[in-house]
């Protein structure tokens, strides 16, 4: 794709097809949103929930990022975008269903374990996959022999488990799990085998779903 009109094009056929065979869907859209779960996922352009999960419009509220991470809870200055989407989803739309989704071949992973390409500045960057930090330490610990892969793929899986421990340090988010009323979930989807796994804490393990 090197032409911005494939986009406009695109848009003529939603426009014609999608929106106008769904009328009922958008009148009731146009009213406000509601969705029952919030995705963070990865900005990696082969990932996106709503085409994973078969959702339609309105379903999911969405914030993605580099490598689907979840910072810390933090008050005080600074831009904090993640935590600015969770705060609306959590507290005004009051989801119910809260998933990190992380996938194989991610390239925010790859540069926590392995650094970022000479290409790129890096002033953003490092920071931020380091938040997944301790998902590094702990597979270089608990997999030292492992081929870089393996480790790559074990680094992907246990940055959603960070990111998850992190959602909890938020206290209207952990609060609301201890009612009850809303539900963590870690997801990983790997794209060479089309397989969506979650998290069993239960097992301490990523099981398939369905």
């Amino acid at each position: 794709m090197t032409d911005i009109s494939k986009f406009v094009t695109g848009f003529k056929r939603f426009q014609a097809g999608y929106f106008g065979r769904n009328q009922e869907l958008f009148e009731t859209l146009k009213q406000g949103q509601n969705p029952s779960a919030m995705v963070i996922a990865c900005s990696d352009s082969r990932v996106d929930p709503a085409i994973i999960t078969d959702c339609e419009p309105g379903d999911l509220f969405v914030v993605r990022n580099v490598a689907n991470l979840v910072p810390p809870y933090e008050s005080g200055g600074g831009l904090h975008g993640v935590s600015t989407a969770l705060e609306f989803g959590v507290c005004a739309l009051s989801v119910k269903h809260l998933i990190v989704l992380g996938h194989s071949q991610c390239g925010g992973v790859h540069a926590l374990m392995n650094g970022i390409p000479s290409s790129v500045p890096g002033e953003f960057i490092v920071n931020w996959v380091n938040i997944a930090a301790r998902a590094k330490e702990r597979v270089l610990a608990e997999l030292p022999n492992a081929s870089p892969q393996e480790q790559l793929c074990a680094c992907e899986e246990a940055a959603v488990l960070v990111s998850l421990e992190n959602l909890l340090t938020f206290p209207w988010i952990k609060q609301r799990v201890e009612q009850g009323v809303l539900t963590l979930h870690g997801w990983y989807f790997d794209i060479q085998a089309g397989e969506l796994v979650a998290y069993d804490s239960a097992l301490g393990r990523f099981e398939v779903l369905g």
